[in-house]
C-alpha cells in the first residue's frame, strides 16, 4: 500500500480500489473472451451453425447478467470512492468510470434485452417453418437486427477498454 493512497483516500478504500479493479477485470474480461473468443470458435468448431447460435446464445446471456450485476457493484463502488476521496483528481476518474459502467450497462440492456428477444422469436418462427434461420424469410431482418447488437457488442468492448486503461494508478 503506497503513502500516497493511505493519504488521499479514508480508511478502507485502498481495498475499494482494489475491489473496483477486481471486478472490472472480471467483466471485461468475460466480455472479450466470450464475444471474441469463445462464441467465433464455437462456429468454427461444431458443425451445425444452429447449435453453435444456440450455444452462444445462452453464453451471450449469462454475460448479460454478469455484466448487469458488476455493473451495478462498480457503479456502487465508484460512488463509495468518489466520497470517501480528499483527492479531487481520484474523485474526477471515479465519476468517469461510473459513466463508463452505465454506458456499458446500457449496451447490455439494450442489447441483450431489447434486441436478443426479437432476435429468439425471429429464429423460433423460422424453427416453425422447418428452416434453419439464414435459409428463412426472416434472414433480412434476423441479419439487420444481429448486425446492430454486435455494434453494441463491440462499442461495449470498446468502452471496456477505457473502462480498464482509465483506472487510477496509485504508488
Amino acid at each position: 500500500m503506497s503513502a500516497t493512497s493511505d493519504v488521499t483516500l479514508a480508511s478502507g478504500a485502498p481495498r475499494l480500489e482494489r475491489l473496483f479493479r477486481l471486478i472490472a477485470t472480471v467483466w471485461c474480461g468475460s466480455q472479450w473472451a466470450i464475444g471474441y473468443i469463445v462464441a467465433p470458435t464455437l462456429f468454427a468448431v461444431l458443425e451445425s451453425r444452429m447449435v453453435a447460435g444456440t450455444v452462444a446464445g445462452r453464453l451471450f446471456h449469462t454475460q448479460a447478467w454478469l455484466s448487469l450485476v458488476c455493473g451495478v457493484l462498480l457503479v456502487w463502488l465508484a460512488t463509495a470512492l468518489i466520497a470517501r476521496t480528499a483527492d479531487a483528481q481520484a474523485a474526477r476518474s471515479y465519476r468517469g468510470l461510473r459513466w463508463l459502467a452505465v454506458a456499458m450497462m446500457v449496451c447490455v440492456l439494450i442489447g441483450s434485452f431489447g434486441l436478443q428477444p426479437l432476435m429468439a422469436d425471429l429464429r423460433a418462427q423460422a424453427e416453425a417453418s422447418g428452416v434453419d434461420i439464414g435459409q428463412s424469410a426472416y434472414a433480412s431482418r434476423f441479419g439487420m437486427l444481429h448486425g446492430v447488437s454486435s455494434g453494441l457488442y463491440l462499442l461495449q468492448s470498446l468502452l471496456a477498454i477505457a473502462l480498464i486503461w482509465r483506472q487510477p494508478v496509485r504508488g
